[in-house]
């Protein structure tokens, strides 16, 4: 017989005791989650990859701002980075090399509570070796990377998630799990690693990483040992509480951090004397640096009017975000336009990974309605790519299993074991 879904905790009825209900019981979002888990990593492995001629001179050890003066800058500001535990080249490609795995495993979902801590190591680390190489989309990118360790961002769209299913399947066939060899081989090399980091003083100056680390590691020991022994205990239904806690609560700060993100912006914007005069958009069209495509900035630039709309309308729709979120229409209308927006400044200004950490920003507030059906959209067009390879190559591509798996593979809303192993 199948083991029985835990129940959750009763909470009394009425409007108060349904939201809490809501929040403990589930981790909402979970389309939403896995977007921002894409947007994220795939944005930060294109700009590794970009700079992987120039990864030296950047922030290893031929960079200008050489190790001892990172070392200095570190030790008055208490920041983290791995690349400080030693000065030679090969560490840095090692840590270069790991922060790019972490950053594709978590993109796809593949062991991801674990790749998603690496994944904020690895950015934490590289992005701290030199602070004065970023801008604002290395700011998002570093406080969302921090943020995505505390989420379920594997719910659906990952490989997770279909091991959970898969599992799921097994146990309703009343078979065991598949045996996990992995998770416990990683969980036991990164314990030695932190034991000794924390032993060396080599977690930084701050307060809440080693706390953080510290319990993302004991806390995979403990759901590995609650689904292995009492899957259907008092413990795995607090652990899922505490879990589904702690993404709901990340998931509203990362809606919080994009409207302040706007909202500040949108009101410095309205100080400066160039975007009230509507000639703000003109001045970075005319320089060199802003210009990847010259002949059409100046096109824009050439029109004195469509300066002045781009101008206005920016500042607008950046003022107004945060107060449409109470209707959803006029949110979702000013969605596309932000992303719109992102999509100019990635073309016409030349900063395309700037816009992509905003788009996948702004894709927290997109309509799930949406996103299921664009991951089914894209889920059909991956089937018709495969049965076009199958058929020429001649092999036969047999179908998987979908009764237990939702639209596209993915696992259930709320699996029975929430694909977690020791430290998946």
């Amino acid at each position: 017989m199948p083991a029985a879904e835990p129940a959750g905790p009763r909470w009394p009825s009425g409007p108060v005791g349904r939201s809490v209900q809501r929040i403990t019981a589930s981790a909402l979002g979970p389309y939403q989650s896995a977007v921002i888990r894409i947007g994220f990593t795939a944005t930060y492995l294109l700009f590794l990859l970009r700079e992987v001629p120039y990864r030296q001179e950047l922030y290893g050890p031929d960079s200008p701002w050489q190790w001892e003066l990172a070392h200095r800058l570190i030790s008055d500001n208490h920041a983290f980075t791995v690349l400080m535990w030693s000065d030679s080249s090969a560490w840095f490609e090692a840590v270069y090399a790991l922060t790019l795995a972490a950053a594709f495993c978590t993109m796809i979902g593949w062991r991801t509570r674990t790749m998603s801590v690496l994944f904020m190591v690895g950015v934490l680390s590289i992005q701290n070796r030199n602070v004065f190489m970023g801008d604002g989309g290395d700011n998002v990118v570093h406080l969302m990377a921090i943020y995505l360790v505390l989420t379920r961002c594997a719910q659906v769209w990952s490989l997770d998630a279909r091991r959970a299913a898969r599992n799921a399947a097994r146990r309703a066939r009343g078979l065991r799990p598949s045996r996990d060899v992995v998770g416990p081989v990683l969980w036991s090399v990164l314990g030695a690693v932190l034991v000794v980091a924390t032993v060396q003083d080599g977690l930084g100056g701050t307060w809440w990483l080693p706390k953080l680390l510290w319990a993302l590691w004991l806390g995979a020991a403990a759901w590995w040992i609650t689904n292995r022994n009492a899957r259907d205990g008092e413990v795995r239904v607090l652990l899922d509480v505490v879990a589904n806690l702690a993404h709901n609560a990340a998931l509203v700060v990362i809606m919080a951090e994009v409207c302040l993100i706007y909202a500040t912006a949108g009101w410095y914007k309205i100080q400066g004397s160039r975007w009230q005069d509507g000639t703000a958009l003109y001045y970075p069209l005319k320089l060199d640096y802003f210009t990847p495509w010259p002949e059409l900035s100046n096109l824009l630039a050439g029109s004195a009017v469509m300066v002045m709309v781009v101008t206005y309308a920016t500042v607008i729709v950046q003022v107004a975000f945060p107060f449409t979120l109470f209707n959803r229409r006029v949110k979702n209308v000013l969605l596309v336009v932000m992303m719109g927006e992102h999509a100019g400044i990635a073309v016409l200004l030349g900063l395309p990974f700037f816009s992509m950490a905003m788009i996948s920003a702004d894709a927290v507030f997109l309509p799930t309605v949406f996103l299921v059906w664009l991951g089914g959209r894209v889920g059909a067009g991956r089937d018709r790519l495969l049965a076009r390879v199958g058929s020429r190559t001649g092999a036969a591509r047999v179908p998987g299993p979908r009764g237990s798996a939702g639209p596209g593979g993915e696992a259930p809303r709320r699996p029975v074991d929430g694909g977690h192993t020791l430290v998946g």
